[in-house]
């Protein structure tokens, strides 16, 4: 069954989990002749293909070598909303003066903070268990490490299992910068972060990207005193610029110190403290800490995988090579999630599966679904949330594309300002000339769940004008987004509109 995961502290929620996604007890099946499709990897991506698949029917072995649920429920999205739900709560606390609440002085239980992130994520964990996909689901699941032995057949730990397709997705690790002695000194990533049980009074942060911004805010609020180094000139550079700088604000007010534009030099490991040397502005500078977290990209598993063996093409920095429908260069195997996409997302590698099931099941039924057609939104969890569904302006223009934009900032928004959440705006490109929407990006402390209006309103077609003849509730913050439908319906007023109107009012008095 290959090495058993240990998953620290070794409390008893950790091992209600161990027991859901690794149990300790179990034994591998016997495995079938032949199998529809093998999956190779238990997270988003593979688990959402290897259910799909059994409930249509299909005989389905899915390999996993550390614990079903991939990041996501173990190191990624579960326990970082948790930890970032915690330090929201600390923050509102701290801020409850401004709508005369006064709750004295806040003190932050840490460790309380982290059993309640790891109580939440043993809570979850049943649905991506052994024993659900085998005894609910009918999946033969195989704990250990697969290899491809050839283009029809899989070895876990000397058992082989032949399929007609296969499917990889072993998603990805984080990557490790090449920073002179950083390895000796030791840092931590997204990977054992949740491990921590008591605070570190001086935590750096290296990466100024979604996880790193999200992290970096969320233990500052929980009393740690949080260094964030970037080497670009301000945070999240991917997002529109104008969305990034409410977040980096965001950040400064909570106390962070923020090191841009910066080259890090080496670390150095003295004593109980590490010392980070960098280059600044003002030449080189040093930063000393108790703790350093690494959020500076993702690395694809491929390790062991013996991808040659089965004529798949990779790359170690993209990792598996596939086209848009996410077929490898082995027509027989499908890839799907982190491994091998740009979008690096739960709901993305969820997305992405369900196209492979169909694509490598239904070849001929569905004329082969491909990834490019999907409207993908995403979040990045910092307060406020930025969140953001097709083309950035910058996209469009490389494209050729003339776009319109429209803004409604939250500070003429009602509830927003009665909530006291004003810094934040909804901005949304549309096609010149006409109302299809192209992209929108919404920066507020719930973006993520506002997306999604515009989302379906992208994926059903609907333009601009449309969105004006939605109903909202008021107040809501999501008024918003109406309100913008609105301001494009003006610009139809032209003069001569306008002028047409008149005419048809004086014959009517």
């Amino acid at each position: 069954m290959g090495e058993m995961p240990q998953v620290l502290p070794l409390d008893p929620y950790n091992r209600t989990l161990t027991e859901n996604v690794h149990p300790p007890s179990y034994r591998n099946p016997t495995p079938a002749a032949r199998y529809h499709l093998v999956v190779i990897g238990a997270g988003t991506a593979g688990l959402v293909t290897a259910a799909g698949a059994a409930g249509l029917g299909a005989r389905v072995a899915l390999v996993e070598s550390h614990l079903l649920g991939g990041d996501c429920l173990n190191v990624g999205c579960v326990p970082s909303k948790a930890v970032i739900r915690s330090s929201r709560a600390a923050a509102e606390a701290r801020g409850a003066g401004a709508f005369g609440v006064e709750t004295g002085g806040v003190e932050i239980d840490f460790a309380r903070a982290m059993e309640r992130m790891r109580a939440v994520r043993a809570r979850l964990s049943p649905h991506d268990s052994v024993e659900r996909f085998t005894k609910e689901l009918g999946v033969d699941v195989f704990l250990g490490k697969g290899r491809f032995l050839g283009s029809d057949r899989v070895e876990v730990d000397g058992t082989v299992l032949r399929y007609r397709r296969a499917v990889i997705a072993t998603g990805t690790r984080p990557a490790e910068p090449p920073i002179p002695g950083l390895s000796e000194a030791g840092f931590l990533t997204n990977e054992t972060v949740f491990s921590l049980v008591s605070r570190p009074r001086r935590l750096a942060v290296i990466g100024g990207g979604p996880i790193g911004a999200e992290l970096a805010q969320a233990f500052q609020r929980l009393g740690c005193a949080v260094t964030l180094f970037c080497d670009k000139e301000h945070l999240l550079e991917r997002e529109d610029p104008d969305a990034a700088a409410i977040v980096q604000r965001s950040l400064l007010r909570d106390g962070v110190r923020l090191v841009l534009n910066t080259a890090i030099d080496r670390v150095e490991h003295k004593g109980d403290e590490k010392r980070i040397r960098y280059r600044d502005g003002d030449g080189l500078a040093d930063c000393a800490v108790d703790e350093i977290l690494v959020g500076v990209g993702r690395a694809p598993n491929l390790e062991g995988l013996e991808l040659a063996r089965a004529g798949v093409a990779y790359d170690a920095k993209h990792g598996v090579r596939v086209d848009d429908r996410l077929r490898t260069t082995n027509p027989r195997i499908f890839a799907a999630g982190d491994v091998c996409m740009g979008w690096k997302f739960t709901h993305a590698a969820d997305f992405a599966a369900r196209i492979v099931i169909q694509n490598a099941l239904f070849p001929s039924l569905f004329g082969g679904r491909k990834l490019s057609a999907l409207q993908m939104p995403w979040c990045t969890y910092t307060e406020p949330e930025i969140a953001h569904v097709g083309l950035y302006a910058k996209e469009a223009a490389a494209r050729g594309i003339d776009v319109s934009t429209f803004v409604r900032p939250f500070s003429e928004v009602d509830r927003a300002l009665l909530d006291g959440q004003e810094e934040g705006f909804v901005k949304i490109h549309i096609r010149k000339g006409s109302d299809q929407i192209l992209g929108a990006t919404i920066v507020a402390p719930h973006a993520g769940d506002m997306i999604s209006e515009v989302s379906v309103a992208m994926a059903g077609g609907l333009g601009l004008s449309r969105l004006a003849n939605v109903i909202h509730p008021y107040p809501t913050q999501a008024e918003a987004i109406r309100q913008i439908g609105d301001l494009y319906n003006r610009t139809r007023l032209t003069p001569r509109v306008k002028a047409a109107f008149q005419a048809w009012f004086r014959l009517t008095r």
